[in-house]
């Protein structure tokens, strides 16, 4: 069972801490694939994007496991 993450009397779904977490690493990745020219290869940029977020929330949710629950 995944309980709730207190924050000050607040309880918030550990998937939320988690999206926060992983928005600014996908924002990171984004700017260093469009410096680097990587677009020119992709077919659909936001469908690329979203992919690369959901990797990067997968490997923020596998490495916070011991420490939120």
């Amino acid at each position: 069972m995944i309980g709730e993450v207190d924050i000050y009397g607040v309880f918030v779904p550990p998937l939320l801490l988690m999206v926060i977490a992983a928005m600014p690493l996908a924002a990171g990745v984004r700017l260093v694939l469009a410096r680097l020219g990587a677009y020119r290869f992709v077919w659909h940029r936001p469908l690329f994007d979203l992919s690369v977020f959901v990797v990067i929330l997968y490997i923020v949710s596998q490495a916070s496991k011991d420490v939120l629950f």
